[in-house]
């Protein structure tokens, strides 16, 4: 059996999802886990509503509708009569408004899963259901009875156990009946039947656990671009495909951002020996890239480059040492607020990490460093990280730039910059 994940560009309008169907109709002879994000950039209107919901930044009504009308104009494209799916539709909203209808009473990142959630609910209700009326039999599963998490909302801790015991007794059986599941990506639900994100962009890591749980013997990431790339193309021109990575590399890459694959997807894969394909949507038939075991390294140079991050610089106020209490002390309140450090330095008195910038996560954080530290920061910087760099690459890359701190390894440097 395999997982095939699509992400929201693959699902984007109504001729992408007949392009997914015809890609399963191809792909999927043989058992298939269907894992679907939400739609184009349903995630980032969501999270506006969630926005004008908790913090009164602009209008509830105004982005709901918005959200409906879209998704109830690609299935007045795909089903010849949308009544079914249109009831299917309007009752995922009739959730939504649940929540929207009543004064937020609990944090901004609980009601932000509840909500923005719903994104990958739609998706896979309007492909599951268009994949059946056109003869590709599917049964459509809700994640969040299947991934089961702690209550940490945005950053969902995964019960292995519990999950693996799930996908094995409810998710395998209707595969065996069917042949097909579709499934949400992203999302997962706890014990009290609260729904929990996994992160952004977790979709391929929702993939590589159904992969774990159901030893499925490959994943197939389908994406805009024809695989792994050694520059994300927005910023980089002439770009390079790596045909084969070990999954050390692409730990490594992800670690650093690269965006093509979810940070948390390698290691599921990995401790089952499971290979992951990243193929393009846009032309199926290519090879794409595989990731798998092997002793074969890549040498080519990679570049990621990270933008709306930002620099803080953490000084206890006495101006002792940072030392391992004051350590303890800022990782705790890292791992309270889930932020990520991107790159890290410490110096005698000051310890400086470099993240990305969510003003949800970062101004509390602030506010608690600073009731035992000066902080300092930068806003607005980028991260540049390159994987077997030479001098001549960092000079070009950083011309114009000014450079707050850099570091450099055997194979990797990072710059934190800004414009000059």
């Amino acid at each position: 059996m395999q997982v095939f994940k699509f992400g929201g560009a693959s699902v984007k309008n109504a001729d992408a999802v007949k392009n997914v169907a015809s890609i399963v109709k191809t792909y999927a002879k043989e058992p298939t886990i269907i894992v679907i994000s939400a739609m184009d950039k349903t995630t980032n209107k969501l999270e506006a509503l969630v926005n004008a919901y908790f913090y009164k930044q602009g209008s509830v009504e105004e982005i709901f509708n918005d959200l409906k009308e879209f998704h109830l104009g690609i299935t007045k494209i795909l089903f010849k009569d949308p009544a079914n799916i249109n009831n299917e539709i309007e009752n995922v909203f009739v959730e939504m408004l649940w929540v929207l209808e009543e004064e937020p009473s609990f944090t901004y990142n609980h009601h932000y899963d509840q909500l923005v959630s719903l994104g990958e609910v739609l998706a896979t209700k309007i492909v599951s259901a268009y994949l059946n009326e056109n003869g590709i039999t599917n049964k459509w599963m809700d994640a969040r009875g299947i991934i089961q998490t702690d209550n940490s909302f945005r950053e969902g801790k995964v019960d292995y156990a519990l999950s693996e015991t799930l996908v094995q007794t409810q998710l395998l059986p209707e595969l065996k009946k069917t042949n097909i599941v579709v499934t949400q990506g992203f999302i997962g639900g706890t014990s009290e039947n609260f729904t929990t994100t996994l992160g952004r962009e977790g979709s391929d890591y929702t993939a590589a656990l159904l992969a774990y749980f159901s030893n499925a013997e490959r994943v197939i990431i389908w994406k805009d671009v024809p695989g792994v790339l050694n520059a994300d193309p927005k910023y980089f021109k002439n770009t390079k495909k790596i045909d084969e990575l070990t999954y050390h590399d692409a730990i490594e890459l992800t670690y650093y951002g690269a965006s093509v694959i979810h940070p948390k997807t390698i290691k599921p894969l990995q401790n089952k020996n499971i290979p992951l394909f990243v193929r393009s949507f846009v032309s199926p038939a290519e090879e794409g890239t595989v990731i798998k075991e092997s002793e074969k390294r890549i040498n080519v140079t990679s570049y990621i480059f990270k933008v709306n991050q930002i620099l803080l610089s953490i000084q206890p106020k006495d101006f002792s040492f940072i030392a391992e209490d004051n350590l303890s002390a800022i990782f705790s309140l890292f791992s309270k607020y889930n932020v990520h450090a991107n790159m890290i330095q410490n110096s005698a008195i000051s310890f400086s990490v470099c993240t990305d910038y969510d003003e949800h996560k970062i101004e509390p954080l602030i506010n608690d460093l600073q009731e035992q530290f000066k902080v300092l920061y930068n806003k607005d910087v980028q991260l540049m990280t390159i994987r077997n760099y030479d001098n001549e690459i960092i000079s070009k890359l950083s011309e114009n730039k000014i450079i707050l701190i850099e570091q450099r390894s055997r194979n990797t440097h990072q710059m934190v910059m800004k414009e000059e």
